[in-house]
C-alpha cells in the first residue's frame, strides 16, 4: 500500500510539472492579425473569448450573445484578413472609438 501511495504521488507530481511547463502567456497588445489567423483552432477560440470579454467590458455589457459572438469572431477574422500587420487590439479599439 505504501508503495502504491508513493507511486501515485510521484505520478501526480510529474503530471503537475508537465502542466506547469505547458502554460503560455500572451501579450494581447502584440497579437497581430496574422498571428490570430495562424492560431490553432483551440487557441483562436480562447483568444476570441478573451477579446470578447475585453470588448464587452469596455462598452459596459454584461450579457453573452453566443450567436453574436460567432458573428463577431467572423468579422474580426475577415478584418484581419485585410490587415495582417495590424494588431487585433488596435482594430477593436477603432471599433470602440466614438464616431
Amino acid at each position: 500500500m505504501k508503495k502504491l501511495a508513493i507511486t501515485t504521488l510521484a505520478l501526480a507530481g510529474a503530471l503537475c510539472a508537465g502542466a506547469a511547463q505547458a502554460q503560455v502567456m500572451i501579450d494581447m497588445r502584440a497579437v497581430t492579425c496574422a498571428d490570430f489567423l495562424a492560431m490553432p483552432p483551440a487557441d483562436a477560440v480562447l483568444t476570441s473569448a478573451w477579446l470578447s470579454g475585453w470588448f464587452n467590458q469596455k462598452i459596459g455589457s454584461t450579457t453573452i450573445d453566443l450567436n453574436g459572438f460567432a458573428k463577431n469572431v467572423e468579422s474580426v477574422s475577415k478584418w484581419c484578413g485585410s490587415y495582417p500587420k495590424e494588431t487585433v487590439m488596435s482594430g477593436l479599439q477603432r471599433a470602440l472609438a466614438p464616431k
